[in-house]
Protein backbone atom coordinates (compact mmCIF):
# COMPACT_ATOMS: atom_id res chain seq x y z
CA UNK A 1 0.00 0.00 0.00
CA UNK A 2 1.86 3.67 -1.54
CA UNK A 3 -0.57 6.11 -1.64
CA UNK A 4 -0.15 8.25 -4.67
CA UNK A 5 -0.69 12.16 -5.19
CA UNK A 6 -3.48 11.20 -7.08
CA UNK A 7 -5.09 8.92 -4.34
CA UNK A 8 -4.77 11.68 -1.43
CA UNK A 9 -5.92 14.10 -3.63
CA UNK A 10 -8.92 11.91 -4.27
CA UNK A 11 -9.58 11.43 -0.14
CA UNK A 12 -8.48 15.13 1.23
CA UNK A 13 -10.64 16.55 -1.53
CA UNK A 14 -14.06 15.48 -0.05
CA UNK A 15 -12.42 16.50 3.31
CA UNK A 16 -11.59 19.97 2.24
CA UNK A 17 -14.73 20.73 0.77
CA UNK A 18 -17.06 19.59 3.38
CA UNK A 19 -14.36 21.65 5.99
CA UNK A 20 -15.36 24.60 3.18
CA UNK A 21 -19.01 24.02 3.48
CA UNK A 22 -18.72 24.38 7.47
CA UNK A 23 -16.66 27.25 6.89
CA UNK A 24 -19.21 28.76 4.81
CA UNK A 25 -21.22 28.66 8.23
CA UNK A 26 -18.99 30.96 10.11
CA UNK A 27 -18.08 33.31 7.03
CA UNK A 28 -22.43 33.84 6.68
CA UNK A 29 -22.30 34.71 10.34
CA UNK A 30 -19.68 36.64 10.21
CA UNK A 31 -20.82 38.45 7.18
CA UNK A 32 -24.42 38.91 8.29
CA UNK A 33 -23.41 40.05 11.89
CA UNK A 34 -21.14 42.85 10.58
CA UNK A 35 -23.68 44.35 8.46
CA UNK A 36 -25.36 44.44 12.19
CA UNK A 37 -23.04 45.94 14.50
CA UNK A 38 -19.28 45.70 15.89
CA UNK A 39 -20.83 44.57 18.99
CA UNK A 40 -22.85 41.60 17.35
CA UNK A 41 -19.74 41.01 15.45
CA UNK A 42 -17.09 40.66 18.32
CA UNK A 43 -19.48 38.76 20.42
CA UNK A 44 -20.40 36.46 17.80
CA UNK A 45 -16.24 35.48 17.72
CA UNK A 46 -15.96 35.35 21.58
CA UNK A 47 -19.97 33.29 21.70
CA UNK A 48 -18.24 31.04 18.75
CA UNK A 49 -15.23 29.96 20.59
CA UNK A 50 -16.47 29.46 23.38
CA UNK A 51 -18.80 26.74 21.98
CA UNK A 52 -15.75 25.79 20.27
CA UNK A 53 -13.66 25.05 23.51
CA UNK A 54 -16.91 22.86 23.98
CA UNK A 55 -17.71 20.88 21.20
CA UNK A 56 -13.87 19.54 20.76
CA UNK A 57 -14.18 17.80 23.58
CA UNK A 58 -16.54 15.89 21.81
CA UNK A 59 -14.75 16.05 18.36
CA UNK A 60 -11.89 15.25 20.03
CA UNK A 61 -13.40 12.14 21.18
CA UNK A 62 -14.08 11.37 17.81
CA UNK A 63 -11.17 11.54 16.21
CA UNK A 64 -9.85 8.64 18.42
CA UNK A 65 -12.66 6.33 17.13
CA UNK A 66 -11.70 7.73 13.56
CA UNK A 67 -7.53 6.65 14.52
CA UNK A 68 -9.30 2.84 15.65
CA UNK A 69 -11.34 2.88 12.40
CA UNK A 70 -8.82 3.88 10.09
CA UNK A 71 -6.44 1.11 11.83
CA UNK A 72 -8.99 -1.80 11.00
CA UNK A 73 -10.21 -0.69 7.53
CA UNK A 74 -6.25 -0.18 6.70
CA UNK A 75 -5.87 -4.50 8.48
CA UNK A 76 -9.04 -5.16 6.40
CA UNK A 77 -11.18 -6.16 9.65
CA UNK A 78 -14.57 -4.60 7.96
CA UNK A 79 -16.48 -6.86 10.72
CA UNK A 80 -14.68 -4.53 13.98
CA UNK A 81 -15.37 -1.23 12.47
CA UNK A 82 -19.04 -0.85 13.06
CA UNK A 83 -19.10 -1.44 16.85
CA UNK A 84 -16.16 1.62 17.21
CA UNK A 85 -18.76 3.49 15.68
CA UNK A 86 -21.49 2.80 17.32
CA UNK A 87 -19.87 3.28 21.00
CA UNK A 88 -18.90 6.14 19.89
CA UNK A 89 -22.69 7.60 18.46
CA UNK A 90 -23.87 6.19 22.16
CA UNK A 91 -20.98 7.79 24.00
CA UNK A 92 -21.26 11.42 22.35
CA UNK A 93 -24.86 11.39 22.82
CA UNK A 94 -24.78 11.04 26.41
CA UNK A 95 -22.01 13.55 26.60
CA UNK A 96 -23.80 16.26 24.97
CA UNK A 97 -26.17 15.85 27.80
CA UNK A 98 -23.86 16.57 30.04
CA UNK A 99 -22.50 19.25 28.30
CA UNK A 100 -25.26 20.93 27.45
CA UNK A 101 -26.61 20.77 30.55
CA UNK A 102 -23.27 21.75 32.36
CA UNK A 103 -22.99 25.17 29.45
CA UNK A 104 -26.86 26.10 31.00
CA UNK A 105 -26.17 26.32 34.33
CA UNK A 106 -22.18 27.48 33.96
CA UNK A 107 -21.63 29.22 31.52
CA UNK A 108 -23.79 33.39 32.75
CA UNK A 109 -21.23 33.31 35.69
CA UNK A 110 -18.17 32.10 33.59
CA UNK A 111 -18.81 34.42 30.99
CA UNK A 112 -19.90 37.42 32.92
CA UNK A 113 -15.91 37.21 35.11
CA UNK A 114 -14.41 36.94 31.92
CA UNK A 115 -16.32 39.91 29.81
CA UNK A 116 -16.00 43.75 30.69
CA UNK A 117 -18.31 45.30 28.12
CA UNK A 118 -21.80 44.75 29.21
CA UNK A 119 -22.94 45.20 25.61
CA UNK A 120 -20.87 42.06 24.53
CA UNK A 121 -21.63 39.88 27.53
CA UNK A 122 -25.60 40.28 26.67
CA UNK A 123 -24.78 39.78 23.04
CA UNK A 124 -22.65 36.68 23.69
CA UNK A 125 -25.73 34.82 26.34
CA UNK A 126 -28.23 35.62 23.52
CA UNK A 127 -25.93 33.62 21.12
CA UNK A 128 -24.78 30.66 23.60
CA UNK A 129 -28.22 30.32 25.18
CA UNK A 130 -29.47 28.84 21.56
CA UNK A 131 -26.03 27.56 20.35
CA UNK A 132 -25.67 24.93 22.32
CA UNK A 133 -28.62 22.89 21.73
CA UNK A 134 -26.50 21.59 18.65
CA UNK A 135 -24.03 19.56 20.41
CA UNK A 136 -26.35 16.95 20.05
CA UNK A 137 -26.16 17.55 16.92
CA UNK A 138 -22.59 17.99 16.00
CA UNK A 139 -21.39 15.29 18.01
CA UNK A 140 -23.55 12.70 16.33
CA UNK A 141 -22.56 14.28 12.77
CA UNK A 142 -18.70 14.36 14.13
CA UNK A 143 -18.85 10.19 14.61
CA UNK A 144 -20.40 9.61 11.09
CA UNK A 145 -17.60 12.16 9.12
CA UNK A 146 -15.45 10.01 11.57
CA UNK A 147 -16.64 6.65 10.12
CA UNK A 148 -16.61 8.16 6.49
CA UNK A 149 -12.65 9.71 6.41
CA UNK A 150 -11.74 6.09 8.71
CA UNK A 151 -12.72 4.02 5.35
CA UNK A 152 -11.12 6.67 2.96
CA UNK A 153 -14.78 7.31 1.64
CA UNK A 154 -15.49 10.84 2.03
CA UNK A 155 -17.25 12.07 -0.82
CA UNK A 156 -20.48 11.95 1.25
CA UNK A 157 -18.62 14.79 3.29
CA UNK A 158 -18.83 17.25 0.74
CA UNK A 159 -22.60 16.64 0.03
CA UNK A 160 -23.85 16.87 3.38
CA UNK A 161 -21.88 19.94 3.86
CA UNK A 162 -23.37 21.41 1.18
CA UNK A 163 -26.58 20.60 2.28
CA UNK A 164 -26.15 22.13 5.59
CA UNK A 165 -24.67 25.48 4.48
CA UNK A 166 -27.45 26.36 2.41
CA UNK A 167 -29.69 25.38 4.93
CA UNK A 168 -27.62 27.76 7.60
CA UNK A 169 -27.17 30.72 5.12
CA UNK A 170 -31.18 30.94 4.02
CA UNK A 171 -32.12 30.74 7.81
CA UNK A 172 -29.27 33.01 8.65
CA UNK A 173 -31.12 35.55 6.47
CA UNK A 174 -34.58 34.69 7.69
CA UNK A 175 -33.62 34.44 11.42
CA UNK A 176 -31.20 37.07 11.63
CA UNK A 177 -32.75 40.00 9.69
CA UNK A 178 -36.39 38.98 10.30
CA UNK A 179 -37.74 38.13 6.92
CA UNK A 180 -41.07 36.33 5.81
CA UNK A 181 -42.67 37.00 8.94
CA UNK A 182 -39.94 36.30 11.25
CA UNK A 183 -38.71 38.58 13.91
CA UNK A 184 -35.35 39.90 13.53
CA UNK A 185 -33.67 37.70 16.38
CA UNK A 186 -29.82 39.26 15.68
CA UNK A 187 -27.20 37.33 17.18
CA UNK A 188 -29.82 34.97 18.72
CA UNK A 189 -30.79 34.26 15.17
CA UNK A 190 -27.33 32.97 13.77
CA UNK A 191 -26.74 31.01 16.85
CA UNK A 192 -30.73 29.34 15.82
CA UNK A 193 -29.58 28.77 11.97
CA UNK A 194 -26.40 26.84 12.71
CA UNK A 195 -28.24 24.67 15.33
CA UNK A 196 -30.73 23.51 12.94
CA UNK A 197 -28.64 23.41 10.04
CA UNK A 198 -26.27 20.36 12.35
CA UNK A 199 -29.74 18.96 12.74
CA UNK A 200 -30.35 18.72 9.04
CA UNK A 201 -26.62 17.59 8.51
CA UNK A 202 -27.30 14.20 10.80
CA UNK A 203 -30.50 13.48 9.15
CA UNK A 204 -28.85 13.14 6.17
CA UNK A 205 -26.37 11.22 7.27
CA UNK A 206 -28.53 8.56 8.67
CA UNK A 207 -30.47 8.48 5.34
CA UNK A 208 -27.59 8.35 3.26
CA UNK A 209 -25.93 5.53 5.56
CA UNK A 210 -29.15 3.37 5.49
CA UNK A 211 -29.52 3.63 1.90
CA UNK A 212 -25.99 3.52 0.36
CA UNK A 213 -23.97 1.96 2.72
CA UNK A 214 -23.24 -1.62 3.18
CA UNK A 215 -23.82 -1.51 6.85
CA UNK A 216 -23.27 -5.71 6.83
CA UNK A 217 -20.05 -5.10 5.38
CA UNK A 218 -18.98 -3.10 8.24
CA UNK A 219 -20.91 -4.62 11.04
CA UNK A 220 -22.79 -1.55 11.98
CA UNK A 221 -25.99 -2.36 13.54
CA UNK A 222 -24.71 -5.72 15.24
CA UNK A 223 -24.24 -5.04 18.62
CA UNK A 224 -26.74 -2.76 20.25
CA UNK A 225 -26.45 -1.48 23.72
CA UNK A 226 -23.17 -0.37 25.45
CA UNK A 227 -19.68 -2.16 25.35
CA UNK A 228 -17.66 -0.87 28.12
CA UNK A 229 -15.09 -2.55 27.09
CA UNK A 230 -15.29 -0.95 22.91
CA UNK A 231 -15.28 2.41 25.52
CA UNK A 232 -12.43 1.77 27.31
CA UNK A 233 -10.30 1.11 24.08
CA UNK A 234 -11.81 4.13 22.27
CA UNK A 235 -11.19 6.33 25.46
CA UNK A 236 -7.71 5.39 25.93
CA UNK A 237 -6.72 6.79 22.70
CA UNK A 238 -9.85 9.73 22.46
CA UNK A 239 -8.89 11.02 26.04
CA UNK A 240 -5.78 12.95 25.70
CA UNK A 241 -7.24 14.25 22.04
CA UNK A 242 -9.97 15.36 23.69
CA UNK A 243 -8.22 17.35 26.54
CA UNK A 244 -5.78 18.49 23.69
CA UNK A 245 -8.55 19.75 21.67
CA UNK A 246 -10.41 21.54 24.61
CA UNK A 247 -7.18 23.24 25.83
CA UNK A 248 -6.43 23.95 22.26
CA UNK A 249 -9.64 26.19 21.71
CA UNK A 250 -9.61 27.27 25.61
CA UNK A 251 -6.04 29.00 24.86
CA UNK A 252 -7.49 30.93 21.71
CA UNK A 253 -10.62 31.94 23.71
CA UNK A 254 -7.87 33.67 26.65
CA UNK A 255 -6.44 35.08 23.12
CA UNK A 256 -9.76 36.44 22.37
CA UNK A 257 -11.43 37.46 26.28
CA UNK A 258 -7.91 39.56 26.17
CA UNK A 259 -8.23 41.36 23.02
CA UNK A 260 -11.83 42.00 24.54
CA UNK A 261 -10.27 44.26 27.22
CA UNK A 262 -8.58 46.11 24.57
CA UNK A 263 -11.57 47.01 23.21
CA UNK A 264 -14.65 46.45 21.13
CA UNK A 265 -12.81 47.69 17.51
CA UNK A 266 -9.61 45.24 18.35
CA UNK A 267 -12.11 42.88 18.93
CA UNK A 268 -13.98 43.51 15.91
CA UNK A 269 -10.83 43.35 13.83
CA UNK A 270 -9.63 39.78 15.30
CA UNK A 271 -13.47 38.12 14.47
CA UNK A 272 -12.82 39.51 11.40
CA UNK A 273 -9.38 38.22 10.38
CA UNK A 274 -10.26 35.13 12.20
CA UNK A 275 -12.87 34.04 10.02
CA UNK A 276 -10.36 34.43 7.08
CA UNK A 277 -7.77 32.59 9.21
CA UNK A 278 -10.25 29.84 9.37
CA UNK A 279 -10.50 29.90 5.42
CA UNK A 280 -7.06 29.77 5.32
CA UNK A 281 -6.52 26.63 7.99
CA UNK A 282 -9.57 24.27 6.65
CA UNK A 283 -7.08 23.39 3.69
CA UNK A 284 -4.39 22.93 6.48
CA UNK A 285 -6.60 20.91 8.35
CA UNK A 286 -8.11 19.02 5.36
CA UNK A 287 -4.36 17.29 4.64
CA UNK A 288 -3.31 17.04 7.90
CA UNK A 289 -6.70 15.11 8.74
CA UNK A 290 -6.06 12.93 5.77
CA UNK A 291 -2.12 12.74 6.44
CA UNK A 292 -3.69 11.28 10.06
CA UNK A 293 -5.97 9.07 8.92
CA UNK A 294 -3.11 7.68 6.04
CA UNK A 295 -0.64 7.10 8.79
CA UNK A 296 -3.07 4.98 10.54
CA UNK A 297 -4.06 3.26 7.32
CA UNK A 298 -0.18 2.42 6.72
CA UNK A 299 0.69 1.36 9.79
CA UNK A 300 -2.17 -0.83 10.33
CA UNK A 301 -1.26 -2.56 6.73
CA UNK A 302 2.29 -3.23 7.60
CA UNK A 303 3.78 0.38 6.46
CA UNK A 304 5.08 2.32 8.69
CA UNK A 305 8.14 3.12 6.99
CA UNK A 306 6.38 5.11 4.32
CA UNK A 307 5.12 7.29 7.01
CA UNK A 308 7.75 10.09 6.95
CA UNK A 309 7.39 10.08 3.16
CA UNK A 310 3.81 10.33 3.06
CA UNK A 311 4.13 13.00 5.62
CA UNK A 312 6.47 15.18 3.60
CA UNK A 313 4.46 14.49 0.09
CA UNK A 314 1.26 16.26 2.58
CA UNK A 315 3.11 19.20 3.42
CA UNK A 316 4.48 20.11 -0.25
CA UNK A 317 0.60 19.56 -1.38
CA UNK A 318 -1.04 21.26 1.12
CA UNK A 319 1.29 24.39 0.56
CA UNK A 320 0.19 24.05 -2.94
CA UNK A 321 -3.15 25.33 -1.94
CA UNK A 322 -2.42 27.69 0.71
CA UNK A 323 0.56 29.80 -0.42
CA UNK A 324 -1.53 31.25 -3.29
CA UNK A 325 -4.66 31.50 -1.66
CA UNK A 326 -2.10 33.67 1.25
CA UNK A 327 -0.93 35.92 -1.72
CA UNK A 328 -3.88 37.07 -2.90
CA UNK A 329 -5.03 37.70 0.22
CA UNK A 330 -2.24 39.81 0.69
CA UNK A 331 -2.02 41.24 -2.36
CA UNK A 332 -5.90 42.37 -2.21
CA UNK A 333 -6.94 42.71 1.24
CA UNK A 334 -9.78 45.45 1.22
CA UNK A 335 -11.49 43.09 -1.48
CA UNK A 336 -11.41 39.84 0.74
CA UNK A 337 -12.06 42.42 3.69
CA UNK A 338 -15.60 43.80 2.47
CA UNK A 339 -16.77 40.14 2.07
CA UNK A 340 -17.21 40.82 6.26
CA UNK A 341 -17.63 44.67 6.86
CA UNK A 342 -18.51 47.17 4.76
CA UNK A 343 -17.64 49.61 7.81
CA UNK A 344 -13.80 51.51 5.79
CA UNK A 345 -12.49 52.06 9.24
CA UNK A 346 -13.09 47.94 10.25
CA UNK A 347 -11.27 47.86 6.65
CA UNK A 348 -8.31 49.84 7.06
CA UNK A 349 -7.56 48.32 10.72
CA UNK A 350 -7.77 44.95 10.17
CA UNK A 351 -4.97 44.83 7.14
CA UNK A 352 -2.02 44.71 9.21
CA UNK A 353 -3.45 42.27 11.36
CA UNK A 354 -4.51 40.17 8.26
CA UNK A 355 -0.82 40.33 7.05
CA UNK A 356 0.88 38.92 10.02
CA UNK A 357 -1.81 36.31 10.58
CA UNK A 358 -0.92 35.49 6.77
CA UNK A 359 2.82 35.00 7.32
CA UNK A 360 2.03 32.46 10.39
CA UNK A 361 1.04 29.52 7.78
CA UNK A 362 4.54 29.43 6.56
CA UNK A 363 4.86 27.67 10.03
CA UNK A 364 1.47 26.37 10.21
CA UNK A 365 1.32 24.02 7.38
CA UNK A 366 4.61 21.82 8.49
CA UNK A 367 3.18 22.15 12.21
CA UNK A 368 -0.16 20.88 11.22
CA UNK A 369 0.94 18.18 9.15
CA UNK A 370 3.59 16.36 11.55
CA UNK A 371 1.22 17.39 14.62
CA UNK A 372 -1.86 15.33 13.62
CA UNK A 373 0.16 12.68 12.09
CA UNK A 374 2.05 12.01 16.22
CA UNK A 375 -2.34 11.08 16.67
CA UNK A 376 -2.27 9.01 13.64
CA UNK A 377 0.52 6.86 14.88
CA UNK A 378 -2.35 6.06 18.04
CA UNK A 379 0.22 7.63 20.28
CA UNK A 380 -2.32 10.66 21.80
CA UNK A 381 -0.47 11.28 24.50
CA UNK A 382 2.60 12.42 23.40
CA UNK A 383 0.06 14.85 20.76
CA UNK A 384 -0.86 16.19 24.03
CA UNK A 385 1.90 16.71 25.78
CA UNK A 386 3.28 18.56 22.40
CA UNK A 387 0.32 20.98 22.31
CA UNK A 388 0.18 21.19 26.28
CA UNK A 389 3.71 22.45 26.33
CA UNK A 390 2.80 24.79 22.53
CA UNK A 391 -0.43 26.11 24.12
CA UNK A 392 1.32 27.24 27.72
CA UNK A 393 3.74 29.41 26.01
CA UNK A 394 0.94 30.61 23.57
CA UNK A 395 -1.03 31.63 26.29
CA UNK A 396 1.60 33.45 28.34
CA UNK A 397 2.85 34.96 25.14
CA UNK A 398 -0.91 36.17 24.47
CA UNK A 399 -1.14 37.50 27.97
CA UNK A 400 1.88 39.42 27.51
CA UNK A 401 1.59 41.36 24.89
CA UNK A 402 -2.23 42.19 25.34
CA UNK A 403 -2.32 42.75 28.94
CA UNK A 404 1.35 43.30 29.93
CA UNK A 405 2.24 45.34 26.54
CA UNK A 406 -1.47 46.11 25.59
CA UNK A 407 0.10 46.50 21.80
CA UNK A 408 -1.24 46.99 18.88
CA UNK A 409 -3.61 44.12 17.79
CA UNK A 410 -1.60 43.58 14.91
CA UNK A 411 1.02 42.41 17.17
CA UNK A 412 -1.35 39.98 18.99
CA UNK A 413 -1.45 38.53 16.34
CA UNK A 414 2.12 37.23 16.45
CA UNK A 415 1.03 35.01 19.26
CA UNK A 416 0.19 32.05 15.97
CA UNK A 417 4.00 32.88 14.90
CA UNK A 418 4.89 31.12 18.45
CA UNK A 419 2.13 28.86 18.46
CA UNK A 420 3.07 27.24 15.21
CA UNK A 421 6.40 27.40 15.88
CA UNK A 422 5.97 25.41 19.42
CA UNK A 423 4.01 22.52 17.24
CA UNK A 424 6.12 22.11 14.43
CA UNK A 425 8.50 20.38 17.25
CA UNK A 426 6.40 17.24 16.15
CA UNK A 427 8.25 16.71 13.11
CA UNK A 428 11.23 15.04 15.84
CA UNK A 429 8.72 12.61 16.93
CA UNK A 430 7.73 11.69 13.51
CA UNK A 431 11.40 11.77 12.52
CA UNK A 432 12.69 9.44 15.60
CA UNK A 433 10.17 6.32 15.32
CA UNK A 434 9.90 5.46 18.43
CA UNK A 435 6.15 5.11 17.06
CA UNK A 436 6.52 1.92 15.21
CA UNK A 437 6.65 0.02 18.76
CA UNK A 438 2.87 1.38 19.73
CA UNK A 439 0.04 -1.13 19.89
CA UNK A 440 -3.47 -0.29 20.32
CA UNK A 441 -4.60 -3.69 20.74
Amino acid sequence: MEFTNKQILRITFPVLMSLMMEHLIGLTDTAYLGRVGEVELGASALAGVYYLVIYMLGFGFSIGAQILIARRNGAREYKQIGPVFLQGTFFLFLFAVVLFTASHLGSPWVLRKLIGSDEIYAATMKYVDWRVYGFFFSFVAAMFRAFFVGITQTKILTINSVVMVLTNIVLNYILIFGKFGFPALGIAGAAIASSISEAVSVLFFILYTWKKVDYKKYGLFEQVGFDFRMLKQILNISIWIMIQHGIAFLGWFVFFVAVEHLGERPLAVTNVVRSISSFLFMFVNAFASTASSLVSNLIGAGKSDQVMGLCKRMVRLSFCFVLPLGCLCALFPEQVLRIYTDNPDLIADSIPSLWVMISSYLLAVPAFIFFFSVSGTGNTKVALWIDMVSLTVYVLYSLWVTVGLQADVAVCWTTEHVYNTMILTSFFYIWKGSWRKLSLD
